[in-house]
């Protein structure tokens, strides 16, 4: 009796692991329809499979590992592609309504040079502005920090310049650059260009603002870069009084304009021709009202402004040495200023006598 139980017991677990078998042979040969739609997904019969639950499957674990792992490693790489891309295609978050429609231009690291002297940089972007295309807003922007140099560049030359002023007029007050450079941002309200931009730098020096004779310079590239001076369209009463001290006593302006230091740069004062301080645009025809056409002094009551100026070739705007020449002319030109100084503001003699009585 003891041999024959120990015989069952032994015969039970044999029989279920034949039956398990037995359950696998059958998924395998597909003899049902219900056992061929287990077989079509291999991987559902391998994740379904008793071994998985099993400690002692080896195989089975293994595979199902290794399985894993591959799925990890693709998982792992594909987000930080994606990543990647999404970064480079977001680096700006723009609004509603924005787009982007360039890249800002770096201004220049090399061909810089010190304080006193302008560079073939700031010469390269004014001349880049005499081209339409590139004299707008949107160009402008997208080159502000080229612009800023160069705005600095020209700061920087016009405070050693006014340091040179001061010493051979001391009639000029020494006030800083901001207060003398002008903007470079056109008016364009009346003219037919509208291009936003001038097309050079330039500053103006006088001893007390508008009503007065002043110096102004410029730099402009296709050697347009000048130093003028003088009275620019006087007012009314400051044109009269020339006309009046010119009427009285024209000497001292005579002597001046035909010095021969001064003709060898600004031209022969005869009128007609555009030089010395005749053949400007707004110069009269015909004699001022008032005056005789047959008046000896004629040539000079005609005009309305009375400037002279020089122009620069660009070697000589761009070379070192630029600032010292034109303190040299300012030696040539200043007492011409201070002469038009006072026929603006004195009056003729007599004038005051009558005016008290």
């Amino acid at each position: 009796m003891p041999a024959r139980s120990k015989g069952a017991s032994s015969g039970s677990p044999a029989k279920k692991g034949s039956t398990s078998v037995s359950n696998s042979k059958q998924k395998k040969t597909g003899k049902t329809a219900k056992e061929a739609l287990t077989i079509d997904d291999e991987s559902e019969t391998e994740y379904d499979s008793d071994a998985l639950d099993d400690d002692s499957g080896g195989e089975s674990k293994n595979k199902k590992k290794r399985k894993r792992k591959s799925e990890g490693v693709k998982k792992t790489r594909s987000p930080k592609k994606k990543k990647a891309s999404d970064t480079d295609e977001e680096d700006f978050d723009l609004q509603d309504g924005q787009e982007i429609v360039g890249v800002v231009v770096k201004a220049p690291t090399t061909g810089l040079v010190p304080a006193g002297q302008i560079s073939q940089n700031t010469f390269d972007f004014l001349t880049q502005l005499k081209d339409p295309k590139f004299n707008d807003r949107e160009w402008f922007k997208l080159h502000d920090p080229v612009y800023r140099q160069a705005e600095k560049e020209w700061k920087d030359f016009i405070e050693v310049f006014t340091d040179l002023l001061v010493e051979v007029d001391e009639q000029i007050p020494p006030l800083p650059p901001k207060d003398v450079i002008h903007r470079i941002y056109r008016d364009t309200r009346f003219s037919n260009d509208k291009t936003p931009y001038k097309q050079n730098f330039s500053a103006s020096f006088s001893r007390s603002g508008r009503k007065v004779s002043s110096l102004f310079i410029t730099f402009k590239p296709g050697n347009q870069s000048m130093i003028a001076a003088g009275a620019w369209c006087p007012g009314k009463n400051e044109l009269d009084t020339i006309r009046s001290n010119i009427q009285r006593d024209p000497s001292r302006l005579r002597q001046l304009i035909s010095d021969p230091v001064f003709v060898k740069y600004f031209g022969e004062p005869k009128p007609g021709a555009r030089r010395n301080i005749f053949g400007k645009e707004d110069e009269l025809k015909v004699a001022p009202k008032g005056i005789p056409k047959t008046h000896e002094n004629i040539d000079l009551l005609k005009c309305r402004s009375f400037t002279v100026s020089h122009q620069f070739k660009d070697t000589e705007a761009l070379s070192p040495d630029f600032k010292n020449k034109l303190s040299e002319m300012i030696t040539i030109m200043m007492p011409f200023v201070h002469c038009l100084n006072d026929m603006m503001t004195i009056p003729p003699d007599g004038e005051d006598d009558e005016d008290e009585e």
